[in-house]
């Protein structure tokens, strides 16, 4: 086999990342010119402005006017963290996992807080366990997007309306690309780092009245750090849901979330958003359609993500390596690109068997898309030479 041309197109954007992931079009330094620097957060202005992120993360993701939002530490595991340890407890719950982030709620529910009445419904990478197992009259805790996967929930179906446990959604590759059903959910959390491609360690969480009522009903029997309290004597603490935030946030961080959500209502809200979603899901799909050596390394279609998109290699060749031969395989590949500067981060999650995993979000372009698959073609058929060189 010879080396393969170098194509003539490049993306004018390489990252794919799945996280931290792209910024929006067209952004720059200059979005953050009005950021309220070396002022208190707790300034009329600082208030103002993480008011303002509040009220535009609800106009732009369409949440319910009786959801509550406020802005938290740690990014989307400090949200999760902070339902976890204050909301479970008062019944039995079931997790349901299969990738890292939701294996990781499995830890923490089973070995940290040590909770006597757990199920787990898991599946392997690349597949989405038996929803219909789910008992949504216990609490539930699920992903609806699994990150390092590429498989989602296709929807909230098997939720029951009328269910008597809360539903905990870790949504954040999904919020701002997937249609949630909030009426479904009762804790909803996401980080500004994914969709909109914000700066980290930011979490919001969204919470029902149903999720709310817990708060103030049910006291866990486990002490609560204070940076996991919403509560006070019994009563909610609103100002967190205003954005009086638990801790200091980052004034320039929460300027360019603003820029972000700006920028999403400008183009059409959560309908545009989706749609460049989807849009840009098909330019991978029709590619790996017409690809012999690619393949989705989700099984069901209807479960495939359109941000964190995962595809694996399917040449023979290839799959009579080994684990770590087809590893080498896929990260030479990545390599590569990386090194031409044309697609940053686009190798598998390490706890996920070899894959390519392109973020593929609202903040990227179709024609970057495009692109990158010249550059998969070229990449793929470098490496295929190499190794039949070394056979």
């Amino acid at each position: 086999m010879t080396n393969p041309a170098v194509p003539g197109r490049r993306p004018a954007n390489p990252n794919f990342s799945s996280g931290p992931c792209a910024k929006r079009p067209g952004w720059s330094l200059e979005a953050l010119k009005g950021a309220a620097l070396g002022r208190s957060h707790r300034a009329k202005i600082g208030k103002q402005k993480l008011k303002q992120a509040i009220d535009l993360t609800r106009e732009v993701l369409e949440v319910p006017a009786d959801y509550l939002i406020g802005i938290v530490p740690a990014s989307d595991t400090g949200a999760v963290e902070m339902a976890l340890w204050s909301l479970l407890g008062q019944r039995g719950v079931d997790v349901v996992a299969w990738e890292s982030f939701g294996l990781g709620w499995v830890t923490d529910v089973v070995k940290q807080l040590k909770l006597p009445d757990v199920r787990t419904i898991k599946a392997d990478y690349g597949k989405l366990p038996d929803l219909s197992a789910v008992d949504t009259d216990r609490d539930v805790i699920f992903t609806w997007n699994g990150t390092t996967s590429g498989v989602r929930v296709p929807d909230a179906d098997w939720i029951k309306a009328d269910r008597k446990g809360l539903t905990i959604c870790d949504a954040t590759s999904a919020a701002f690309a997937q249609e949630l059903d909030f009426r479904k959910l009762d804790v909803v959390t996401f980080s500004w780092q994914k969709a909109l491609g914000g700066e980290a360690a930011h979490g919001m969480l969204v919470l029902s009245p149903r999720a709310v009522e817990r708060l103030t009903t049910y006291t866990p029997a486990w002490p609560l750090p204070k940076i996991f309290r919403m509560t006070k004597g019994g009563k909610l603490i609103d100002g967190i849901f205003v954005g009086e935030t638990i801790n200091t946030p980052s004034m320039l961080c929460v300027e360019d979330y603003l820029d972000a959500l700006q920028w999403a209502k400008s183009i059409g809200g959560l309908k545009a958003l989706t749609g460049r979603a989807n849009q840009n899901f098909k330019v991978l799909a029709d590619w790996a359609a017409k690809t012999p050596w690619i393949d989705f390394y989700g099984e069901d279609p209807k479960a495939r993500s359109n941000t964190s998109v995962t595809l694996k290699v399917v040449d023979p060749d290839v799959l009579k390596l080994d684990l770590a031969g087809q590893d080498a395989f896929v990260r030479a590949v990545a390599s590569r690109l990386d090194k031409e500067g044309v697609a940053h981060d686009i190798a598998f999650h390490r706890d996920a068997t070899p894959h390519f995993r392109i973020w593929a979000g609202a903040t990227i372009e179709a024609s970057d898309l495009a692109a990158l698959t010249d550059w998969l073609e070229w990449g793929y058929a470098a490496e295929k030479a190499a190794l039949a060189k070394a056979a």
